[in-house]
C-alpha cells in the first residue's frame, strides 16, 4: 500500500507541475496585446510574476513551435503565426474573411483561378481565406501561407502602402527578401511600388515562382488604412503578360466590393 501510495503522490505532484507550466507558457502568450504587440523578456517577466530566465525557457519553447517570433531588429518578442494554426476555427469568426468570402467566390468563379485573402503580420503576408480554382491544374493557397518575398504580389501591395523609410528597412533588415539590396535595387523597387500604389494593384509574373502568376489589390478599411488584400493566383502557362491587366482589374474590382462591404474607403475618398 505505501508504494502505491508513493506513485499517486508523485503522479499527483507531476501532474501539478505540468499544470503550472502549461499556465505560465499561457501567461507569456496573453502578455501580448494589440497596443503592445512587441515585448521584451524583462517585460513579459514583469507581467507575469516570474523570472527572467524561466521567462525565456518558455520563449524558446514557444518560439520553437512557431507561437511567437523574435523581431530582427529589436529582438524582442511578438506573437507568431503558429498562433493562426491555433486559431483556425475561429477564423469564420473574423471580420473581413467573413465579408470577404462571397466576393472571393466569385472572383474565382469569375477568373477560373485562386482567390484568396491575405492579411500583414508586419513583415509578412499571411492567407486567412481562399477558394480555389476549378481547374484541375491550379496554385492553392492553404490557410497559414506567408509570403516573404518582396516580389509577391501580394507583399507588394502591403509595402505600397508603407512610408518609403518604412518600406526600405523592412528590405533592407531582412525581413523581407529581395535579390540585391543596393541603392540602386532598392530605389527600382521603391519606384516600382509608387506605380502599384497607382495602377491600384500589383503583378508577379513568375518572379517568386517560375510557374505561377498572381495579381492582387488592396483592401481599405474606414480609416482609408489597408485592411488586406485580394490575391489572384494562377498557372503561368494559363496567362499571358496581355492577360495580367484583366486579372489585375479583376482583383481590383473584388477588393474594392469587399471594401465598401467592410464600410471602408480608399484614401482620399469623400466618404460623405
Amino acid at each position: 500500500m505505501a508504494d502505491t501510495q508513493t506513485d499517486k503522490t508523485t503522479d499527483g505532484a507531476g501532474e501539478n507541475r505540468g499544470i503550472s507550466v502549461l499556465h505560465n507558457g499561457i501567461s507569456v502568450l496573453l502578455s501580448f496585446s494589440a497596443d503592445e504587440p512587441l515585448l521584451g523578456v524583462t517585460e513579459i517577466a514583469a507581467r507575469v510574476g516570474l523570472h527572467k530566465s524561466t521567462v525565456s525557457r518558455i520563449l524558446a519553447t514557444l518560439e520553437l513551435d512557431g507561437l511567437v517570433e523574435r523581431d530582427p531588429e529589436t529582438r524582442r518578442f511578438r506573437l507568431g503565426l503558429g498562433v493562426i494554426a491555433m486559431a483556425g476555427p475561429l477564423l469564420a469568426d473574423l471580420d473581413v474573411r467573413r465579408v470577404a468570402h462571397p466576393v472571393l467566390r466569385e472572383l474565382s468563379r469569375r477568373t477560373g483561378e485562386t482567390a484568396a485573402l491575405m492579411l500583414w503580420n508586419g513583415s509578412e503576408a499571411v492567407c486567412v481565406e481562399q477558394v480555389p480554382s476549378h481547374h484541375e491544374v491550379k496554385h492553392t493557397t492553404p490557410l497559414g501561407t506567408r509570403y516573404t518575398t518582396a516580389a509577391s504580389s501580394s507583399v507588394q501591395v502591403f509595402l505600397a502602402q508603407l512610408p518609403a523609410p518604412a518600406a526600405r528597412s523592412l528590405l533592407t533588415g531582412g525581413a523581407l527578401v529581395l535579390p540585391g539590396t543596393d541603392d540602386a535595387a532598392l530605389d527600382a523597387y521603391l519606384a516600382r511600388l509608387d506605380e502599384v500604389r497607382e495602377r491600384g494593384y500589383a503583378a508577379n509574373y513568375g518572379e517568386t515562382s517560375l510557374q505561377e502568376v498572381g495579381v492582387a489589390a488592396p483592401v481599405f478599411d474606414h480609416r482609408g488604412d489597408v485592411a488586406a488584400t485580394v490575391l489572384v493566383s494562377a498557372p503561368r502557362f494559363r496567362v499571358s503578360p496581355d492577360q495580367l491587366p484583366i486579372l489585375g482589374e479583376a482583383a481590383r474590382e473584388a477588393a474594392d466590393q469587399v471594401t465598401r462591404r467592410l464600410g471602408g474607403h480608399r484614401p482620399g475618398q469623400d466618404t460623405d
